[in-house]
């Protein structure tokens, strides 16, 4: 069987913005498409909360999981050894305090072995980051639409 090659890290992509190398990313919700995007060679791959949406036929976002997004990244992280995997934080996972937000980022961390976690929000969930951030977890930041 061939070496799986190397995943890539939050370093990576540190390096690759600082010499201004292209960074490709895309949305992935489960193994075959997984797959595809690692070998195409994309950097990062996100696993959206959109999934409730785009597979799960839901009206909204907000109905999704922990347990479901927990599934979905797994899968996502089977079919994609390369690529730095995001795993989108559920609505209602680390709104509440920082307390919350930080025991679920470690939970998908642990369960998962995803790269990092991303969260949405603004001031509102300043100290959730922060917090998140300082146990040592990369955050990608969105501040919604």
């Amino acid at each position: 069987a061939p070496a799986t090659p190397r995943r890539v890290s939050i370093s990576d992509i540190r390096r690759m913005t600082k010499r201004g190398v292209p960074i490709t990313a895309l949305t992935a919700y489960d193994y075959p498409s997984a797959v595809h995007a690692d070998l195409a060679q994309i950097d990062m791959v996100l696993v959206g909360d959109s999934v409730a949406m785009v597979e799960l036929g839901r009206e909204t976002t907000q109905s999704l999981t922990m347990e479901e997004m927990l599934h979905h990244t797994k899968a996502v992280m089977r079919g994609a050894p390369r690529s730095l995997v995001i795993a989108d934080m559920p609505f209602g996972s680390y709104q509440l305090n920082p307390e919350q937000a930080m025991g679920n980022a470690y939970r998908v961390i642990k369960e998962t072995g995803a790269g990092g976690v991303k969260m949405e929000g603004g001031v509102p969930i300043k100290e959730s980051v922060r917090r998140v951030v300082q146990g040592g977890i990369a955050v990608l930041g969105h501040t919604g639409l």
